[in-house]
């Protein structure tokens, strides 16, 4: 076995800094250990105590009988190296380090995390700042989190890497109480040596693992994170993360925690699309869809079939359903009628959705026919059943008539329960019927499993046909001119424009590009031109003139800098303005396309895609980028509208990302704002630009 199979299948555990009392942390690994089945050796490393229980307890790691695949070290931060360097030397494959001290303390505490890097040489670390990991698969608990003081917890599908120790506690206990079965439970915490990656890895091998659940607060190495989920999704695991960060306060405290450097969230929205990961919006969705995914059933579509015997409960669900865009349609004349013909009362609501059996729900007989109807009617392509308050006294009767039925059709089945009956949603999920007690999260479970349907790995690259020459370009901020110079040179199309620099010169301009124009400064230093009175539209040659004395009175009033150089534009009419331009965070760096013009920072309606490792967006990814936004149909002939040139938009964004890509870090800035999608056949034209490049080579 390599190292990571070793730490998670240990056949011999020490554990270094042992207590013999359990009720301390430090005495609560070797009691877990015996608690819950471990069948290899362990070894309790302690000088002050002889034995624990009826084990030995050995002076230090050197007098140990043999060498332990695994060493716990529950030493404080000022000592754990020492523990790690004599576990190295022995040959252990691993040590998981619990104490806390290290990055996530500032600069004195990576110092530490580096010297314990060191003392472990070739062994791997676990840590520190863990709680450890759980593997229940096998009955092995490398851990000191008091959630182990429970008796059981069901073993089941479901992986859980997690970069916080508490909260894989929090969500070993409520994956417990909910009758969830999980596999595999590893909190990597500072990341000193092995992190997200490697477990998503191993995950992906594991037998026992058929669903892998992250909570993520920083990816620090996303090239490997990227790898780590394709080998996952081609295994057929659908990967689900919680990120947190969301917000300005969640995001520094994330990284207080961790020490690390997260990524703005919505490049982790990037990240996740591309790869075809899940994203849980809240904490209880890290359980509630990685649920729905373990049952292995596959949802076809959006039409759901509800059947309760209580009316108030169905309609909260088919509410709920209806906001996630689910439809909640009338069963078929066909599937009616046998409905009806499972009882003869008139109470029961059998040919609506929900489906109402009322009280002749508590027979078992009807119940299972709903169940068998509605599984293989063709208007549905999922069923929710909701558990009511008959459902407390005798939630077998539910769990059996829903179980029975499941061989019947692998549409997925999940339940709604209605009152405050923890005991029932577990018996349910313990049966296969995922459960829940919320209508929120039946939709959240619902649109988990029709992305994880849908999602498909599109992390694929376009290659650049040659490299562009770009030595003549000066270091520092390019004025709008040279800026689409660069543009054109990646072939993206730009406006007609001269520059010039009197009102003169300006007259010329105007009357050879014919028609109205635009007026601008020329700087490399002004950004937001129009901030600082720099733009005028709609002039002619008759008054263009005029408005460049003006203009340039204006600027030097708001900046005290009186423009040089002005540009005299086509003005382009009857064309959608787009903004596109690039992010570079700790990530990666991403392209980005949204509503331009003046309104860009306003409307916030943008679509933003990772650039792979290599190369350039493929056209697929970057007409994605685009129907992802609010304001795609104004592309796609709404209300009359002519269709625009999207082809030739789909063109602008790959040039753009292949330009990114050859620049590389050289490029700190690069934004096109607007950029004017023209009616179908007539292109795009790129109408202000902005690029900071640093020294080459830098």
């Amino acid at each position: 076995m390599n190292a990571i199979a070793r730490l998670i299948r240990p056949r011999s555990v020490a554990v270094i800094g042992a207590s013999a009392d359990p009720a301390k942390t430090s005495g609560r690994p070797v009691s877990f250990l015996q608690k819950h089945g471990f069948s290899g050796a362990i070894y309790p490393v302690n000088p002050k105590v002889e034995r624990i229980g009826d084990l030995t307890c050995y002076p230090d790691v050197g007098a140990l009988p043999a060498v332990p695949d695994v060493g716990i070290v529950l030493l404080g931060a000022e000592r754990a190296h020492l523990a790690v360097r004599e576990l190295s030397k022995r040959g252990a494959a691993a040590a998981i380090v619990l104490a806390s001290g290290y990055t996530e303390t500032g600069e004195e505490g990576a110092l530490r995390q580096m010297q314990l890097l060191d003392a472990a040489g070739s062994m791997r670390i676990l840590g520190p700042n863990t709680i450890g990991l759980v593997n229940l698969t096998d009955n092995i608990v490398l851990s000191a989190s008091g959630a182990l003081a429970m008796d059981h917890f069901p073993a089941g599908p479901i992986g859980l890497v997690s970069q916080s120790g508490g909260i894989l506690g929090a969500l070993l206990s409520r994956a417990a109480a909910r009758g969830i079965g999980l596999s595999k439970l590893v909190s990597t915490s500072n990341e000193a040596d092995l992190e997200l990656s490697d477990f998503i890895e191993f995950l992906a091998d594991d037998e026992a693992t058929r669903v892998i659940a992250l909570y993520v607060e920083a990816i620090r190495h996303p090239a490997r994170f990227r790898e780590a989920v394709r080998k996952a999704r081609e295994a057929g695991k659908p990967v689900v993360a919680f990120k947190i960060g969301r917000s300005e306060a969640g995001a520094k405290a994330a990284v207080s925690h961790t020490g690390a450097l997260a990524g703005s969230d919505r490049m982790y929205d990037a990240l996740f699309r591309q790869l075809g990961v899940i994203r849980a919006k809240t904490f209880e969705e890290l359980l509630d869809i990685p649920a729905a995914l373990a049952a292995g059933r596959k949802l076809g579509g959006k039409r759901v079939a509800i059947l309760t015997s209580t009316g108030g409960a169905g309609t909260i669900v088919s509410d709920s359903l209806g906001v996630a865009g689910f439809e909640t349609p009338a069963p078929d004349a066909e599937t009616a009628a046998q409905l009806a013909s499972l009882q003869s009362g008139s109470y029961a609501s059998l040919d609506r959705n929900p489906v109402d059996l009322t009280l002749a729900g508590l027979h078992p007989d009807i119940l299972r026919g709903a169940i068998r109807t509605l599984l293989t009617s063709p208007s549905y392509d999922a069923l929710v059943i909701i558990a009511g308050s008959s459902a407390v006294g005798s939630p077998a009767l539910l769990a059996d008539a829903v179980h029975d039925c499941l061989p019947l059709s692998d549409k997925p089945v999940i339940a709604y329960v209605s009152p405050h009956a923890p005991n029932v949603g577990a018996v349910l999920t313990e049966r296969g019927v995922p459960a829940y007690t919320s209508a929120e999260s039946c939709a959240s479970a619902f649109s988990g499993l029709l992305l994880a349907a849908q999602s498909s790995q599109g992390d694929f690259a376009v290659r650049a046909e040659r490299r562009v020459d770009i030595g003549d370009f000066p270091p520092g901020s390019l004025d709008e001119a040279q800026a689409k110079v660069l543009f054109t040179r990646f072939g993206i199309p730009a406006v007609a424009e001269q520059i010039v620099s009197t009102p003169a010169e300006a007259e010329v301009a105007a009357r050879e590009l014919g028609g109205k124009v635009v007026l601008k400064i020329l700087s490399g230093e002004i950004t937001h031109k129009s901030d600082v009175g720099g733009v005028a539209v709609n002039l002619t040659p008759d008054t263009i003139s005029a408005r460049l004395t003006a203009m340039a009175a204006d600027v030097e009033a708001a900046t005290g800098r009186r423009p040089q150089r002005f540009l005299v534009q086509e003005m382009i009419a009857g064309g959608t303005e787009l903004i596109l331009g690039m992010h570079r965070d700790a990530l990666g760096t991403a392209v980005l396309i949204g509503m331009g013009g003046v309104t860009a920072e306003l409307f916030k309606d943008t679509s933003m895609r990772l650039l792979p490792p290599q190369g350039g967006l493929s056209r697929e990814e970057a007409l994605s980028m685009l129907r992802d936004l609010i304001t795609w149909p104004l592309l796609d002939r709404f209300r009359g509208r002519a269709k625009a040139d999207v082809e030739a938009l789909v063109s602008t964004i790959v040039a753009f990302s292949l330009m990114v890509a050859q620049l590389g870090e050289r490029l700190i800035e690069a934004e096109i704002n607007p950029v004017f999608v023209l009616p179908a056949g007539h292109g795009v034209r790129a109408a202000d630009g902005v690029v900071v490049l640093g020294a080459a080579g830098g």
